[in-house]
């Protein structure tokens, strides 16, 4: 399976994002959505002492192009795959919240699912799927993944009449700082990763039934390094991971 590393339209500045956080949590749909859309900034950021989450909303269940693989045997591989990725970047715990690849429904359950996350790791900033892309194709789960996050952060876990029956076992009502949308079309926000993008190919290179091929020279790695270092231009540094940022309400 393939996916497109598209480079963003140019904007006429980016803010650049140079404060490491003690927390963050990197929230995706599929395993490998996380190290592409986010993988430099958060090696990055757990090199230098955050404690990065992961919550990934499916089991990545349909993701196989070969007609002989099962759902199950995917499942397992890409889970494996996963862990191993999430090692590469420094993540401590990964959430899985098991809904069927394809099949994520923006309603009130999945929304519970995300705001308790939240309020049990209490990240400073949180990474998402952009919903508002418009350049070209994009996954139904990554859109209501973006949708999920926006709402879970403002209001729903900060306010602690929303989902009041989480709040136990010192589980409480948490303000996210910042919200950064990979994958946009409108970045506003960039992230130098000249030190880390090695590792986000390395990271990547792990998950072998989604990328297979990816290594050190390979044509992907050159692509990707093209995105970041096009990225980058003008802002003097060689690799730039970019996102659109919003700050959260208080």
């Amino acid at each position: 399976m393939t996916y497109p590393f598209s480079t963003p339209n140019p904007v006429t500045k980016y803010d650049v994002i140079d404060e490491i956080p003690e927390r963050a949590m990197v929230i995706y749909a599929h395993p490998d959505d996380a190290e592409i859309g986010a993988g430099a900034t958060a090696a990055l950021w757990a090199a230098q002492g955050c404690e990065i989450t992961y919550v990934q909303c499916t089991t990545g269940s349909s993701g196989s192009n070969d007609n002989e693989m099962t759902s199950d045997r995917i499942v397992e591989i890409r889970a494996v795959e996963q862990r191993a990725a999430a090692d590469v970047i420094g993540v401590g715990d990964i959430v899985v919240l098991d809904h069927p690849d394809g099949e994520l429904e923006a309603d009130r359950a999945f929304l519970g699912e995300v705001v308790h996350a939240i309020r049990k790791y209490r990240p400073e900033v949180v990474f998402a799927h952009d919903q508002h892309r418009f350049s070209g194709f994009q996954h139904r789960d990554h859109r209501h993944v973006g949708i999920m996050v926006q709402d879970a952060i403002y209001p729903y876990a900060r306010d602690h009449l929303h989902f009041p029956e989480q709040l136990v076992n010192r589980v409480e009502p948490y303000k996210v700082k910042h919200l950064l949308f990979w994958g946009s079309d409108q970045p506003d926000a960039i992230v130098d990763v000249s030190d880390s993008v090695d590792t986000k190919i390395n990271a990547l290179a792990k998950h072998e039934s989604q990328l297979p091929g990816l290594s050190f020279g390979s044509d992907i790695d050159m692509r990707i390094r093209s995105q970041h270092t096009e990225t980058a231009k003008g802002y003097g540094f060689l690799y730039g991971e970019t996102f659109r940022r919003l700050i959260a309400r208080t």
